[in-house]
């Protein structure tokens, strides 16, 4: 007797598919694919659009504006619920799939999953060429989606149904996996989609997706107890490791017991609420002089859950104590291994949990407590006085803005950010209060992120205030998701900060000899020639005319005032508020490599390249 199947088109069979897909950590159960967003055209509208029409019932559709913001609002939903639940994105052939491929970037980079269903031309090429097709002289398979390939953990082009039965398991044993985890593409030809076929019952079944915690192996634990018991200045770099494995009460407890201290990279930031007495803050160039001063000294750097990124380690040259040694406690062999590191590959919570028992009765030097403590009192000063400094009736200046927010924020509150100067005044000044208020995106640091996010979000954890932080420049590139905002009903908070011009690149311009060049917003005279004067353009007008209710703020006094009836507000809302340009954020107490022109012949660009050579003289090599 055979199997029971059910006749279904492609499309449909995989929407009932991913409609029964779960995953389950700690006796906790979610959704795999909580939904599914969209941009239809002739690539999917009859194919995967009708499914989603077919089984509206089961898989909650969301209409998207853009479709790289899409891939944004799927990884902010991923990211709040610590990648134990994901979204789905369709867009056609053509431009809507290729404008994925920034978004999966993002999504792979910070190692956070998302499915993407981009349409494909036809299977049978049977009409060749397609509206929208790539021809390719030699490889006749390849197809514009190809340029996903190198940015998604997994991709594979569905071109029978029946593949569709192995590769959708591959990709949710991805999407479900904590070291492999990343943006995942299914592409989905036009006529496979439409294509009816047998399917077997088993493939509708749910099916359960177990999120392991992988615990040390013992050798590897008793190597890394060994290195911390004979190290007399441990420091603690937390990464978004922390908080993907939800590991932040056991490095908590770990740190109760042995008082070593805590620095964060920008994913990791909250992993100890701010007011804790081993919590340091950012590390790194737009890390506290606390974090950076104390790294500069310890002689075992001990990474949780970090890749080590180049801000974080400020190109090679912050760890600069000649005995320095590093222990990686990661999920992944690759990010354990870095910096000639002894590796304990394992979950974070998992291992934390076990070296603290390990660990037992031991404790770093009163002097050394005594020493962090006084510096972590210190920068609380530097941060009050950031925040609160300035006359209630003056332009309020861009950490004035972060003060406000601090004072309206609550604690279960979230602060979105991607790019520009922002992300470094946040890190070292913004006082996490909860494990995800803090939301950076600096992996990527990919401008446009925050808005789309934000929705996303949003919607993984409704009722819960969210605030999208973005510049001038930042929102202009992509703002369109805030109809999606209005649309959804969801009451998104934008602050809006306009400075005329690319405050971030800009000091870096200046800093590198580029002297400003093509940065800030100006007039173009009729010679060619800019002028001083900022352009006549009014955000806050364009953020009214997509159905947000803008609150204009002009002193500091008044965004205060403007930020809480945000926050108390039911609907989609813009704080505007337009700054004091000049730069009141304490300067970044660690460097960032950017090469300078070895010659030229601008004064600006010389000067620049003699500091650059004096700085990549620190560098090190750690091995």
């Amino acid at each position: 007797m055979s199997a029971p199947t059910r006749r279904l088109t492609t499309a449909q069979a995989l929407v009932r598919f991913l409609s029964a897909q779960y995953t389950e950590r700690d006796g906790v159960r979610r959704r795999l694919i909580a939904g599914t967003w969209g941009i239809f055209g002739h690539g999917n509208v009859a194919g995967v659009g009708q499914a989603l029409v077919e089984y509206a019932d089961v898989m909650p559709f969301h209409q998207g504006r853009n479709e790289q913001s899409m891939v944004h609002a799927a990884v902010g939903h991923a990211r709040q619920l610590n990648r134990l639940s994901a979204q789905a994105v369709t867009t056609s052939i053509g431009p809507g799939a290729t404008n994925l491929v920034t978004g999966a970037a993002l999504a792979t980079v910070n190692r956070l999953p998302v499915l993407l269903l981009p349409g494909d031309y036809f299977a049978s090429h049977a009409p060749d060429p397609l509206l929208q097709q790539l021809e390719h002289p030699v490889e006749a398979d390849v197809s514009v989606n190809d340029t996903l390939r190198p940015v998604s953990r997994y991709f594979d082009r569905i071109t029978r149904p029946e593949a569709l039965i192995p590769s959708a398991l591959q990709a949710m044993r991805v999407l479900a996996d904590p070291a492999e985890t990343g943006a995942v593409t299914l592409a989905l030809p036009q006529d496979v989609q439409a294509e009816a076929y047998d399917w077997p019952e088993e493939f509708f079944a749910e099916r359960v997706w177990y999120v392991r915690r992988p615990a040390p192996d013992p050798v590897e634990l008793a190597a890394a107890v060994e290195a911390i018991r004979s190290a007399e200045r441990p420091l603690i770099v937390a990464g978004g490791g922390v908080h993907h494995s939800e590991a932040e009460e056991a490095l908590r407890t770990l740190v109760d017991a042995t008082g070593i201290p805590v620095s964060s990279t920008q994913a990791g930031k909250g992993s100890l609420r701010h007011d804790h007495p081993a919590d340091l803050g950012g590390i790194g160039h737009t890390g506290t002089a606390v974090s950076d001063g104390l790294a500069r000294t310890a002689d075992l750097v001990i990474g949780v859950g970090t890749r080590h990124t180049d801000f974080t380690t400020a190109s090679g040259t912050l760890f600069q104590n000649p005995d320095v040694r590093f222990l990686n406690l990661n999920i992944t062999g690759f990010d354990a291994h870095k910096l000639a590191a002894r590796p304990l590959v394992c979950d974070a919570r998992t291992g934390l949990e076990q070296l603290a028992g390990a660990l037992a009765g031991h404790r770093v030097s009163e002097a050394y407590e005594a020493e962090y403590r006084t510096g972590k009192e210190h920068w609380a000063e530097v941060v009050e006085t950031a925040f609160r400094a300035g006359d209630d009736n003056a332009v309020p200046t861009q950490t004035q803005v972060l003060g406000a927010l601090d004072a309206v924020a609550g604690d279960e509150d979230v602060v979105i950010n991607a790019a520009g100067s922002l992300p470094g005044d946040l890190h070292k000044l913004w006082r996490a209060r909860s494990p995800r208020q803090y939301h950076l995106e600096y992996g990527y640091s990919c401008m446009g992120y925050e808005i789309p996010a934000a929705i996303g979000v949003q919607q993984a954890a409704p009722g819960t205030p969210v605030w999208a932080l973005v510049g001038d420049g930042t929102y202009l590139m992509m703002p369109t998701e805030i109809v999606t905002a209005v649309q959804e009903g969801l009451p998104l908070n934008v602050v809006l900060i306009q400075n005329h011009g690319y405050a971030s690149i800009g000091g870096l311009s200046e800093e590198t000899g580029g002297e400003r060049f093509g940065i800030a917003y100006r007039f173009r005279a009729a010679d060619g020639t800019f002028t001083g004067d900022p352009l006549p353009v009014d955000l806050a007008a364009n953020a009214a005319s997509l159905g947000m209710h803008v609150l204009r703020a002009k002193t500091v006094g008044e965004l205060r005032g403007a930020l809480a009836a945000a926050r108390a507000s039911d609907r989609p809302t813009c704080v505007y508020v337009e700054t004091d340009p000049a730069p009141t954020a304490p300067p970044a107490e660690a460097w960032w490599d950017v090469p300078v022109a070895e010659t030229a012949s601008r004064e600006a660009a010389v000067e620049a390249r003699a500091r650059y050579d004096r700085k990549v003289a620190d560098r090190r090599l750690h091995l």
